[in-house]
């Protein structure tokens, strides 16, 4: 039997001490896409910094393939959230997608006429072949948003993990990133993505994770999104449970 391809064991996480995350056993054995959805200081980004080492556990292990990320770094890609990137950094669209490529190079290797086609092919795929000689920060929201996933996209993952890729974006982009991701899951890829919008992640994700600083739940989305667990999950907000609860209502009556 094949290792799962991530594996979260009894990892916490806490900010002094403030707990952010408590005991989290979370185990994603297959490809598929993966929403990690939760209210607003759930830890769901925290969640994916501690998978990827970006922030230190006080507790528990995380494990890619079976194994510590160290030993599989090449075949993780990561998307962080848009808020966190310095968009005035003078740098062409096309030479932050060609940055996906780097890791397979090696120190002392250049990217050569490869990794440049295979960098055109990625913004292709996001619909911004156009907008490869323009400076990153001369793009909408959406576009800075598409333009990193075809950085990850570049690298040739197997896993992706994708922090809040669709907020703040327009339609277009919300609609080529998704398209994007689901064709990644069907070509054998883990996509997990952190997702806030309650409306759409009914209708987007294969399977979920329910978190509030604790794991609340997790398995096939359609038997996750149960009133009681989204209840447990976002208790006192009624508003957005009537909101999925009528999102769940329309994909189940879906053939």
């Amino acid at each position: 039997m094949s290792a799962p391809l991530l594996e979260f064991h009894d990892v916490t996480v806490a900010y002094g001490r403030r707990p952010v995350l408590w005991n989290i056993d979370l185990t994603i054995d297959h490809a598929c896409l993966f929403g990690i959805i939760g209210p607003n200081g759930a830890g769901k980004s925290t969640l994916l910094k501690a998978a990827l080492g970006l922030v230190p556990t006080t507790g528990g292990t995380v494990t890619f393939f079976g194994r510590p990320l160290a030993d599989g770094r090449r075949r993780v890609g990561y998307v962080p959230q848009r808020e966190t990137v310095d968009w005035d950094f003078p740098v062409t669209v096309g030479d932050v997608v060609l940055m996906g490529t780097y890791a397979r190079l090696g120190w002392f290797r250049r990217p050569g006429r490869g990794e440049r086609r295979l960098a055109r092919e990625c913004l292709a795929r996001v619909g911004l072949e156009d907008v490869a000689d323009r400076q990153i920060g001369r793009l909408s929201g959406g576009q800075q948003q598409r333009v990193f996933l075809a950085r990850a996209l570049a690298q040739e993952a197997d896993v992706y993990l994708l922090d809040e890729p669709l907020a703040g974006v327009d339609a277009r982009s919300q609609e080529t990133i998704f398209e994007v991701l689901a064709a990644l899951r069907d070509s054998g890829r883990l996509v997990v993505v952190v997702h806030h919008d309650l409306r759409t992640a009914a209708a987007w994700f294969d399977r979920v994770a329910l978190i509030d600083r604790r794991l609340v739940a997790t398995g096939p989305t359609a038997t996750v999104l149960t009133p009681e667990n989204l209840e447990r999950t976002y208790a006192g907000q009624i508003e957005l449970l009537d909101e999925l609860g009528r999102a769940v209502a329309a994909r189940r009556r879906t053939p």
